[in-house]
């Protein structure tokens, strides 16, 4: 009896989640998924993979998740979730254009990189539409990217309508907004090949972060109006 008392305390220090615990064991095999998920594609995961990665026997995976398509399809909602509710505490504050668009970009930005595995899940995502694989793309469209589209587009109309911005095109000028930080990390290993450093250390992230924004605004902001010579300051 004490054997098999000892094999249990084994069993239960080396495995993070049972039943008993449902929101540690959900969220650690979402996040051992995503990783799968992103390194692999849904074709290649194996649910073996994140049993072990995510500390919980493999039978709990299908306890939690019907088949590793559902599995997959929530991984999805919790990265793009996480990415809606983040910048539309932004996109909903008072702020006015000017500085809204800035919280915008750089909430989408310091969102992406705390959760760098995104990009490249999101990239297979984009593959698997195109080629008419996906089943969750369309979800994904209208719960999550069109909802942020249109909110930064009625804050581009307002900067437009108060003289604060360029009169940009929102199709183009959302998406270059979303490559710009997006590509940066998906790309991190060319760019290390190219430029000699890690462009992924906490330096280099903050230096990208400043140029993003930087460049937002030159393309962005019409430049203010100069004061006339001699005029109060």
């Amino acid at each position: 009896m004490a054997r098999l008392f000892q094999h249990r305390r084994r069993d239960w220090h080396g495995h993070m989640g049972t039943r008993g615990q449902p929101e540690e064991s959900r969220a650690a095999i979402l996040q051992a998924a995503t990783r799968e998920f992103a390194e692999h594609g849904i074709a290649g995961a194996r649910t073996d993979a994140i049993a072990r990665e995510a500390r919980v026997n493999k039978a709990l995976i299908y306890y939690y998740f019907k088949d590793k398509e559902t599995l997959y399809a929530a991984v999805l909602d919790n990265a793009f979730s996480g990415l809606k509710s983040t910048v539309f505490e932004v996109l909903d504050s008072d702020f006015p254009p000017r500085e809204k668009m800035l919280a915008y970009v750089g909430a989408y930005f310091d969102f992406i990189a705390s959760n760098q595995l995104y990009p490249r899940l999101m990239q297979r995502e984009m593959m698997r539409a195109r080629e008419g694989e996906s089943d969750h793309f369309e979800k994904m469209v209208k719960t999550y990217i069109q909802p942020i589209f249109m909110r930064v587009n009625q804050v581009l109309q307002e900067g437009i309508a108060r003289g604060d911005f360029r009169p940009v095109k929102p199709e183009h000028f959302v998406p270059s907004i979303v490559a710009m930080i997006v590509f940066y990390f998906s790309s991190a290993p060319m760019i290390q090949r190219i430029v000699g450093f890690n462009p992924l250390s906490p330096h280099r992230v903050a230096e990208r972060r400043a140029a993003v924004l930087d460049f937002v605004s030159a393309a962005l902001f019409e430049s203010q109006k100069q004061p006339k010579q001699g005029a109060r300051l």
